[in-house]
Order: C-alpha cells, then structure tokens, then sequence
C-alpha cells in the first residue's frame, strides 16, 4: 500500500484534477418506498501533510441494496468506488464499500487493486473510507472519503424546520 501511495505523490498538485459522479436512483419513488430512501452524504478529501489540496460534497438519495457510485480521475489513479447501504432491524447498519483502483506507476506499468469492506454504522454516524490506505506517520498525499448515512425522510424534515431562535429577544 505504501508503493502505491509513493506511486501518486508526483502527480498530485496543480496537475491533479479529480472527477467526482454519484449515481444512485432518482429521487421520485413509488408509493411505499420513499419511507425506506436513505441519503448518503459523501465528502471526498486530499491531503498531504495535514494541508487540505482539494474537496468535493456530494448527497444522494437512494434505497437500501441499490449502490452509489463514486468515481475518482486523476492523471495517473482511477478509482470507482460503490457504497450499497443496507438497513437492520436490530444492531447497526451496514455498508458495503467495493472499489476497484488502477495506479500507473512510472516506469513499471500499471497496478490494479479491488477492495471490499463491510463497515457497520448508525443513521448521523461519520465513517471514514480510505481507499489507498491510510497511514497518519507518512507525508505522501491521501485520499480519504467521509459517509454519513441519514433517512431521507429525516433530511427533508431539517430542510423544512425554521432555524433555531438565536436567543437575542426582541
């Protein structure tokens, strides 16, 4: 993992540029299944020695077992990542993370990888996804994927609230 990591750090910078698509359903749902939607917030981050070099936020609605994608170009990284919620009744829910990376490494060609993980989480709770890995001791950019999961039912009623009373009187 520390290769592949080393393998992007030239190309990061001015150069780099990063493509971020979400596809996942649309946001119209038949009768029934607008309760079941989840949103998944994702904010996407590189970062070299604590110094952030880009961001993107995304949210996208979509129905527990249907994906989302994330794909991330770079002038020598692709990464097509999916996160497929999944609710339980009982415990915390479940997200798949599947990716697949391709890394051209100068002079030695290029370097594929597919990962999967199950990570258990909680509607607000933030997760963290980090595809190249992630070691905090190493000074080469990474790339690091932050997923908040939330019913769609909940984010449309914050939409709707009025701001809290700021408490000055009046």
């Amino acid at each position: 993992m520390k290769r592949l990591l080393r393998a992007v750090k030239p190309e990061f910078g001015a150069a780099f540029f990063f493509l971020l698509a979400l596809n996942a359903g649309a946001q119209e749902f038949l009768p029934g299944l607008k309760e079941q939607a989840v949103v998944l917030n994702i904010t996407t981050r590189v970062a070299e020695n604590q110094q952030e070099l880009w961001n993107a936020t995304n949210s996208k609605v979509t129905l527990p077992g249907r994906p989302v994608s994330v794909k991330l170009v770079g002038e020598n990284v692709v990464m097509d990542i999916q996160f497929t919620p999944y609710l339980r009744g009982k415990g915390p829910n479940v997200l798949i993370a599947q990716g697949q990376i391709w890394v051209n490494i100068p002079n030695e060609g290029v370097s594929y990888k597919t990962t999967m993980k199950t990570i258990p989480l909680e509607f607000g709770e933030q997760i963290y996804f980090f595809p190249l890995g992630s070691n905090p001791q190493d000074s080469n950019p990474r790339i690091e994927l932050q997923i908040v999961l939330k019913r769609y039912e909940d984010v449309i009623k914050e939409s709707e609230d009025p701001p809290p009373d700021s408490g000055t009187g009046g």
